[in-house]
């Protein structure tokens, strides 16, 4: 496995790859990887030809009194987690953003709701970052995964109105044995708040048996899921369409049910599909 740090050179290599005809993959991390990272990475690697993926904690996405300094790092084992799970370069960029950066991609609507109404230039972020690695590494396929469902959504509308020519694949959610979805930021969890956490998953699941049961109620449905979160602070618990995200007056597939909620300074996120 290479490793680049220079922009220039991974665009170059970009380059030569598509002009080559090779099938470029593409994961794009901030690191701290996990069994959800490199789920992705396998999905990935069944793809294309030449798997890439980088690692770059990206500081425009993190808005003021956010956790930047504080986001987790591990730069000698996400290198180990990458080779071993088939990645042909990592691309961890020293010089990422050129001097006088200015250029700002913003998808409307998707960006404004669920994460958008607490962090509302973090969309803004994401997709300028990823529209940047789209043109340094020239992928043909980037994955993504579910847990982000809204940031694979503003992607995914982002890659279509401006005709990348980027194949978006989705890869699964991934938990832990007892529920909770991995992310990078469960290890800033005291022991007490983690066991808390587990009660985001819980309300999804319980909410989606109601669901299944027969329940057709959706102010009833979420009143009891909210009841059943213990936090902190409760950013959102909603019904949302799985397809567009648009708010549900009435339970119709696809049914997908999205959760934040603050621990401290850590802030969770978690979904379901519902129906």
């Amino acid at each position: 496995m290479r490793t680049i740090t220079d922009t220039a050179a991974m665009q170059a290599q970009g380059l030569a790859w598509r002009r080559g005809g090779l099938r470029v993959g593409l994961v794009p991390t901030m690191g701290f990887l996990h069994t959800g990272h490199t789920s992705l990475m396998d999905l990935a690697r069944r793809h294309c030809d030449v798997l890439v993926a980088s690692i770059f904690v990206n500081p425009i996405q993190f808005g003021l009194n956010e956790d930047l300094d504080q986001y987790p790092r591990d730069l000698e084992g996400d290198a180990a987690k990458c080779q071993a799970h088939g990645v042909d370069l990592l691309f961890m960029p020293s010089d990422f953003y050129p001097p006088g950066f200015r250029t700002s991609v913003r998808v409307a609507q998707l960006t404004e709701i669920l994460c958008g109404v607490d962090r509302p230039e973090h969309f803004d972020g994401v997709t300028s970052v990823v529209a940047r690695f789209f043109g340094v590494i020239q992928p043909s396929v980037a994955v993504f995964g579910e847990k982000d469902f809204q940031q694979l959504a503003v992607i995914r509308r982002m890659v279509r109105d401006l005709a990348m020519p980027v194949e978006i694949l989705s890869g699964p959610l991934v938990r832990q044995a007892d529920g909770i979805a991995l992310s990078s930021r469960n290890v800033n969890l005291s022991a007490v708040d983690r066991q808390r956490a587990l009660s985001l998953s819980g309300a999804l699941r319980e909410l989606r048996a109601q669901v299944q049961a027969g329940e057709r109620d959706l102010a009833k449905l979420v009143a009891r899921a909210r009841a059943q979160v213990d936090c902190d602070r409760l950013e959102y618990l909603e019904l949302r369409d799985g397809d567009d995200l648009e708010l549900l007056s009435e339970l119709r597939a696809p049914a997908r049910a999205f959760v934040a909620a603050r621990y401290g300074e850590t802030r969770l996120i978690d979904n379901l599909s519902v129906l």
